[in-house]
């Protein structure tokens, strides 16, 4: 690509889902409705567990900062993804574009890791219940969850600080709904070999250490469970590792196909399709997973409905 077809930009434009004015309608109402579900069941987990005593046990305090977590980057995209459905004028400043991508980042790296932390914590609650409390004590939740919101930010600068270091670009229009680091990447007229190796590095280490834990703790889980004596007891295990593996499955295998290969990511409807799956869909559904076959859950809520209603 010549120099000539290369400029630096203010703005960014992001095409989105689709141009088909068809579709706007149908596409604004429906997102619209995911991101009300998304921001209620979210907010209503965070609220419900500080409120409920019976919820201040690790596995909530943990579940707590996933909704907050899902919260946060969903309300870093869907937004302003809204707003350009019914939107003619598709643009972004190029620094609301870099702030939409370091807190998007920040916010998936998190998960990521907390996902992994979730499942140790079910690792110790099954396998070594006896100690559980001791093991997970609020000090260690606490420094747990640091960590992964500590990986979230510096990784999520290490990038953004090479995206900034991008001098010029052949266009600015980005093919997706979102400022996301692979179309991104895709647009810059500089050699960005050292960004996509860093992207692929970082995606791959994270993926693996994360996938790593989560297999290895369940494993055990399994084992635990199958040695148990209680049906009873088996299936509740059951029951609880299969939603939380549910929504595991989902968020990690659309994070493997974009960022451990980026290439295939980078733009067209196959990305885009699976950047939907993590950035709207999986916030909105973790807490209903991770709650509505929750029995604590379903009788913290009712307590603090009744006693709202008869107070």
């Amino acid at each position: 690509m010549g120099e000539e077809n290369c400029s630096t930009v203010t703005e960014f434009i992001l095409l989105g889902l689709s141009d088909d004015p068809e579709l706007r309608v149908f596409l604004f109402l429906l997102f619209l409705l995911i991101y009300g579900v998304t921001v209620l069941a979210n907010l209503g987990m965070v609220a419900l567990i500080r409120v409920s005593s019976r919820l201040h046990t690790p596995m909530y305090f943990f579940l707590s900062d996933l909704s907050f977590v899902d919260f946060c980057y969903s309300s870093t995209i869907v937004p302003k993804m809204l707003s350009n459905i019914i939107n003619k004028d598709k643009a972004i400043s190029f620094l609301g574009c870099m702030v939409q991508f370091y807190l998007f980042c920040t916010c998936v790296i998190t998960e990521s890791f907390l996902l992994a932390v979730m499942a140790y914590d079910r690792f110790v609650a099954i396998c070594n219940p006896l100690l559980y409390m001791v093991d997970m004590s609020e000090k260690v939740c606490g420094e747990l969850v640091s960590c992964c919101f500590l990986c979230g930010v510096v990784c999520s600068l290490v990038n953004l600080c090479l995206v900034l270091e991008i001098p010029s670009y052949r266009s600015n229009v980005i093919n997706h709904f979102f400022c996301d680091l692979p179309p991104l990447l895709s647009l810059a007229c500089s050699d960005v070999t050292m960004n996509n190796v860093l992207l692929v590095i970082l995606a791959t280490f994270g993926e693996i250490t994360t996938i790593v834990i989560i297999l290895t703790s369940y494993l055990f889980i399994l084992i635990t469970t199958l040695r148990m004596r209680s049906a009873e007891g088996r299936h509740k295990a059951f029951s609880t590792c299969a939603s939380h593996l549910t929504a595991i499955i989902v968020f990690h295998g659309t994070i493997i196909f974009i960022y451990c290969q980026p290439s295939l990511g980078s733009g067209g409807d196959a990305g885009k399709v699976a950047a939907v799956f993590y950035t709207v869909a999986i916030p909105m559904l973790n807490p209903l997973i991770y709650s509505l076959r929750n029995r604590d859950v379903k009788e913290a809520l009712t307590n603090v409905v009744g006693s709202k209603i008869y107070n």
